[in-house]
């Protein structure tokens, strides 16, 4: 859901807008609480069909059932959807399984907006620091619209590299039913995808495969559109005003915004040595995504606080952010000024985040 339903050119104009003007951001409306999931490793790697019926697939953990995008603010959604994870030195694996009574999708073709039909959704941050990040969509059909962002469109226009490709993709759809065709009733359909951890090496912290204990930041999203036949085809239901209602957005890890495209809100995935079924200590947030929880809200405040007034905030006072607190040996050091601002966090062992105005967030290591 890229644009969430906003064509390319209305999306990148307000999100220039919302960076530059006074139009205020808009703000997850939920607590941090990102959902986490331990990868397990893939001894042997699925054969990608579509079927989920592989060793590695009866063995991992599924998902949490899938949320509105918006989470406990609104209702759950009306169909299921879950989804796996595995890893080898290769690759990424991804397994969804989507409820589906009415099996359809009609874009063909490479790169297109693929969630203009129904679509399954993976969103990827391997460092964790909101830019860059990758997007990957696909439908029934197995048509793949992939991209890599430069940053989230709510900080600047033209940020999506729309060439990009995952060069050594695998993808597959089983169809469990018939596939466009009114007047059956389907069960849904699941897929399989394998991304090459040669493919990620814009953003990723090192090339190659993550080491075991590696945290990246992902999430899923299914968009659901409300449909109707009209002369043996799906039709999008329509409104009032003549425009088609507004898709739903199912998510893993729920965004508290109906915007995708803020990463901080994304699940965490860690990554393990242990084989796929195996025993494994459930994955908990740490002191230092809260800390990174913490620059964000800085990031939030600063580009609500600069249009109404002549400088950008140098307090948490200034910010209206008394009740920031840190984790026991973090500080934080933040300066504002007429043009910029700043805001870091250090702890006691010589760890440093770094949140700068575009919203990037930075780990280094401090050399004593």
């Amino acid at each position: 859901m890229s644009m969430m339903m906003k064509p390319l050119l209305t999306w990148f104009a307000t999100s220039l807008l919302a960076a530059s003007g006074p139009e205020p951001l808009p703000l997850p409306a939920i607590p941090f609480a990102p959902r986490h999931y331990v990868c397990q490793r893939a001894l042997k790697a699925p054969v990608l069909d579509g079927r989920l019926d592989d060793e590695v697939w009866q063995k991992a953990a599924w998902t949490e059932d899938f949320v509105d995008i918006e989470g406990p603010l609104k209702p759950a959604p009306r169909l299921r959807t879950r989804a796996k994870l595995a890893w080898d030195d290769e690759y990424l694996y991804v397994a969804a399984e989507l409820e589906e009574p009415d099996v359809w999708a009609y874009q063909t073709a490479r790169d297109s907006v693929v969630f203009q039909d129904n679509d399954f959704e993976i969103f990827i941050d391997p460092d964790g620091s909101t830019s860059p990040y990758y997007e990957f969509e696909m439908n029934a059909l197995g048509t793949v619209w992939d991209l890599l962002l430069l940053r989230p469109y709510r900080d600047g226009a033209r940020v999506a590299v729309n060439g990009w490709d995952y060069h050594g993709l695998k993808r597959a759809v089983a169809v469990q039913g018939t596939l466009n065709h009114p007047g059956d009733q389907d069960r849904g359909w699941t897929v399989e995808v394998a991304l090459p951890w040669a493919a990620l090496t814009e953003v990723a912290a090192r090339s190659g495969a993550p080491r075991p204990g590696d945290r990246w930041r992902l999430n899923f999203s299914r968009v659901e559109w409300r449909t109707q036949v009209v002369d043996g085809r799906y039709e999008k239901r329509k409104g009032p005003g003549g425009q088609p209602l507004p898709e739903d957005n199912w998510v893993w890890s729920p965004q508290g915004i109906i915007a995708m495209h803020y990463p901080e809100m994304w699940g965490f995935v860690q990554f393990s040595a242990e084989p796929a079924g195996a025993p494994e200590k459930a994955a908990t947030l740490t002191p230092e995504d809260q800390v990174a929880w913490a620059l964000r809200r800085v990031y939030y405040a600063q580009r609500n606080h600069r249009p109404g007034s002549s400088r950008y905030g140098a307090t948490l006072k200034e910010l209206a952010l008394e009740d920031l607190k840190l984790p026991e040996g973090w500080t934080l050091r933040l300066e504002g000024g007429e043009a910029t601002w700043s805001a870091e966090a250090r702890d006691v062992k010589g760890t440093r985040l770094c949140i700068d105005p575009q919203g990037a967030l930075r780990r280094e290591a401090i050399v004593k």
